[in-house]
């Protein structure tokens, strides 16, 4: 009976491995540096946090084993008598205490750094709608939709006979893309037209809520040129899972280009 249970246990363990392997090749156990002033700050506070949890846990679960295999019945260990200890409470109260107070400076400063927009140099209002976001450059009079791309819209659909695998970043690319100077602060003011969204990209360590009627704020400063993607992050309906983000960082010179051809495309477009 225990040799046919532990052949089906194996069965089912390699089945499950398999199942999973596809999804376990894209799994990383840690959250990204980024490519932005603050998510490099939120990676930091993360890893110090990280650590000193890992040193607080190996104490706690050395100090569990030394007394489990020290004071174990077999070795003669007899039961204490006294019911409390002043002295061991106080030291366990006020430690944490310390500990906390000494995360919570680092925490805080991060925080009001991530929400202190001052200084931007480039201002972008974000608005989103099912399923779509819409970008407006405040002061440069470029405004346009940010759609699903063509390929993965095609591919999405039951029974398309298209290969999800054959598309470029599937699910992650858009029609037209957010783009941004390298070395530059932007500010983000982020609201929705319908129903609450989230404009969410974590090579920026920002996730903000999109509310209808209200403007919430967010900045990044990028400092390596690339493509980001992110994702709606807040379920806001049936195609929630197809608004992506996509983010160009560029050249002072190729977004100043970019500009002028978005301008002109939206004369175009006017007439």
């Amino acid at each position: 009976m225990k040799t046919g249970f532990r052949a089906w246990a194996g069965i089912l363990l390699v089945t499950g491995l398999a199942v999973t392997a596809p999804a376990l090749g894209d799994w990383q156990l840690n959250m990204p540096r980024g490519v932005t002033t603050t998510s490099r700050e939120v990676y930091d506070l993360h890893m110090m946090v990280l650590w000193l949890c890992t040193i607080i846990a190996i104490g706690v679960y050395a100090a569990m084993v030394i007394a489990i295999v020290r004071f174990r019945k077999s070795a003669g260990a007899k039961p204490a008598k006294f019911t409390h200890n002043t002295r061991a409470e106080v030291i366990w109260t006020t430690i944490p205490a310390l500990i906390l107070v000494g995360l919570a400076i680092p925490s805080a400063e991060t925080l009001i750094l991530m929400e202190d927009a001052r200084g931007s140099e480039l201002t972008i209002k974000v608005t989103g709608y099912q399923w779509r976001w819409h970008y407006d450059y405040i002061d440069d009079g470029v405004r346009f939709f940010s759609s699903l791309d063509q390929a993965s819209n095609a591919a999405r659909r039951l029974r398309s006979g298209i290969d999800p695998t054959t598309v470029d970043n599937y699910l992650l690319e858009v029609d037209n893309p957010v783009v941004v100077p390298v070395d530059t602060k932007v500010r983000l003011l982020i609201t929705a037209a319908d129903v609450l969204h989230a404009w969410w990209v974590p090579e920026f360590a920002i996730k903000k809520d999109a509310v209808p009627g209200y403007v919430n704020e967010a900045w990044f400063e990028a400092t390596e040129t690339g493509t980001y993607r992110g994702q709606c992050a807040e379920l806001c309906g049936r195609d929630h899972a197809f608004m992506p983000v996509v983010v160009n960082v560029v050249t002072q010179e190729e977004y100043e280009a970019w500009l002028e051809e978005r301008r002109a495309e939206m004369v175009t477009q006017a007439f």
